[in-house]
């Protein structure tokens, strides 16, 4: 299933994208796309039944706004240097150890929203990546199986970070990643069941309609499997909570001198295979 939520910021109904391409509203079965709903299998069972059956309310997407796939995240924990070519492109060695750092949730915003390039930015940067949303409680997973039965479904996400704010400033990489509006997720929430490999998605970028970012996630260090079971070592992952698993190579960061980074007035535009496309333009803060 395409599981989404529309409406204004803060109003949004949960609504599901049939197979046809057909917006349909869910808010008569369900209150939310949320961290409870991922956890109950009835629950999900009941909104399948009722898609196949094709009696769900039609929902106008005509100047419809498209808001975060899921409610009220828990925590958005994101992985560093997670592909070998965007090592590479930065100078660092692979990571012996998938590298950890968090977003606040309240950085996540609908896949076409406005991202805000924050007062003081100099280097303000783009990052496609795969996340991955928790729908079973997860501590200490022990075998790949076991991450991957705890996966909800994926969605697009867009890691935006602030060189300058990240690595200039002493500390951790968290000033660079949480400047509000930074962490643009969507447009669905894609069930597992429709993704059956994690690691063969194809996944782009542009900046101004120039190709920027082109991968795939076979190129990631540590797969998605294994990224879950290792998080899930160091701090309990919850239904609703989102694991953004890296970017391929084409960062500003690491392309040569002038490095292009936004600037208001910019349009990013991204994808995933089979995930949907975001887009999102860029204003001062």
């Amino acid at each position: 299933m395409k599981l989404l939520r529309a409406g204004t910021a803060g109003a949004e109904r949960p609504a599901l994208l049939d197979a046809d391409g057909t917006l349909r509203d869910l808010s008569g079965l369900v209150p939310d796309i949320d961290g409870p709903l991922l956890a109950d299998d009835a629950a999900l069972d009941r909104i399948r039944v009722a898609a196949a059956a094709g009696g769900l309310p039609v929902l106008d997407a005509d100047g419809l706004r498209v808001g975060p796939p899921v409610a009220r995240v828990g925590k958005v924990v994101c992985i560093g240097l997670n592909y070998h070519d965007h090592a590479a492109e930065t100078g660092a060695e692979p990571p012996a150890e998938p590298v950890v750092f968090l977003k606040a949730a309240d950085t996540v915003v609908g896949p076409d929203d406005t991202v805000l390039v924050p007062r003081g930015s100099r280097k303000t940067d783009w990052e496609v990546e795969l996340a991955v949303v928790i729908g079973r409680t997860a501590r200490r997973v022990e075998t790949d199986e076991e991450a991957l039965a705890h996966v909800a479904g994926y969605a697009v996400a867009n890691d935006v970070s602030e060189r300058a704010f990240q690595t200039e400033h002493g500390g951790t990489w968290d000033k660079g990643k949480n400047c509000e509006t930074f962490c643009p997720l969507g447009p669905w929430l894609v069930t597992a069941d429709e993704v059956p490999d994690p690691q063969a998605l194809a996944l782009r970028l542009w900046v101004n309609g120039e190709l920027m970012q082109d991968g795939s996630t076979a190129d990631q260090i540590f797969p998605v499997a294994e990224v879950v079971r290792y998080v899930s070592r160091f701090m309990t992952l919850y239904p609703g909570d989102v694991i953004s698993t890296g970017t391929p190579a084409g960062v500003a960061l690491g392309r040569p001198e002038p490095k292009p980074y936004l600037r208001a007035g910019d349009v990013v535009e991204l994808e995933i295979e089979g995930l949907g496309r975001q887009r999102q333009v860029l204003k001062d803060a």
